[in-house]
């Protein structure tokens, strides 16, 4: 297979050699397994003779034009994190040629893979329109605001739809990487995962902070807000509403909007999020820590708890 990687000025560093790394290491390892192994013929391409990296590092690509014959165009992440800097960056003159790029390579029926910030470059472009993608969770509301027409899921690590793969947050450039080299190869991606000491993680929900998506839209933060004073209670999303002083549709809306959940699942991942915390940083009990997050039950938040966060109580316990 021939992989185009893109490179250009304010490429994130990790996100690139992740990407480099296991392709190469998948190359170095596929005559360790029992079956015809397919091997990637990867070539940096870029805008310009040379582009400096996010981190300051030179590096000289071959011509756009390189990757019109690729059988796959990998576009790794822009470095940083403030959202009005990568918006200015992927609507604007200097990734036109790149945006350019990712349009042909659609419309000629390649594949095209991106992941965290990469994938703003992706719905740019228009590729992303009508599909389900995902994108680092925290950029999510700013994503979900400026690109309406993609069905995005920012709890997913890695979704492939319709010859598009988009995975999450900075370092799912890793799982964006294991998901090319697994498309081809099942056992040769368990086995460059085993060398690189790679755990799976099909979700990001386990590292989503919920706070930090509220304080997007006002309505959610004091959502938020409210609902964290009363989480040992049971809590109604019509009273909820009325105590931040909107509409139940207003409020549903706003949640949808920024979170793109329902509030009643936003409030099950507030209580998530302090259940996990009380585990990790305290010996109480789990009735006991039940009772603080709402649950009259154990059981219901043991059964959350796993379903959320991939984790057993026990292993959160485990990890403090």
């Amino acid at each position: 297979m021939h992989v185009a990687v893109v490179v250009y000025d304010g490429v994130f560093d990790s996100g690139l050699s992740a990407v480099l790394d296991v392709l190469d290491n998948a190359n170095a390892l596929g005559g360790q397994i029992h079956e015809s192994s397919p091997t990637w013929n990867v070539t940096l391409v870029g805008p310009a003779p040379q582009v400096r990296t996010g981190a300051g590092f030179l590096v000289a690509p071959e011509p756009l034009e390189q990757a019109d014959t690729a059988d796959l165009l990998v576009v790794p992440a822009l470095a940083g994190s403030d959202p009005s800097v990568l918006l200015d960056h992927v609507g604007g003159e200097a990734s036109l040629a790149l945006r350019d790029l990712i349009a042909r390579t659609r419309d000629r029926g390649a594949t095209i893979a991106s992941a965290c910030a990469g994938t703003f470059l992706l719905a740019e472009a228009g590729v992303l329109d009508g599909l389900r993608a995902t994108t680092t969770w925290w950029l999510s509301p700013v994503f979900r605001d400026r690109y309406p027409k993609v069905e995005l899921d920012h709890s997913q690590m890695v979704i492939g739809c319709e010859g598009v793969i988009t995975a999450g947050a900075a370092f799912g450039h890793v799982d964006l990487a294991l998901a090319i080299v697994r498309a081809g190869s099942p056992a040769l991606a368990d086995l460059v995962a085993r060398y690189l000491v790679v755990d799976e993680r099909p979700s990001q929900a386990a590292y989503t902070i919920p706070s930090a998506l509220a304080q997007s839209d006002p309505i959610v933060a004091a959502f938020e807000r409210w609902t964290r004073e009363h989480l040992a209670e049971p809590i109604r999303i019509p009273e909820a509403a009325d105590a931040i002083g909107v509409s139940e549709r207003t409020l549903q809306r706003a949640v949808q909007r920024t979170v793109g959940t329902s509030p009643i699942r936003f409030v099950q991942d507030l209580r998530i999020e302090r259940a996990s915390h009380l585990l990790r940083t305290t010996d109480l009990s789990l009735e006991t820590i039940s009772r603080k997050v709402g649950y009259e039950h154990p059981n219901t938040l043991r059964v959350l708890l796993r379903d959320r966060t991939g984790k057993t109580t026990s292993a959160l316990r485990g990890s403090r």
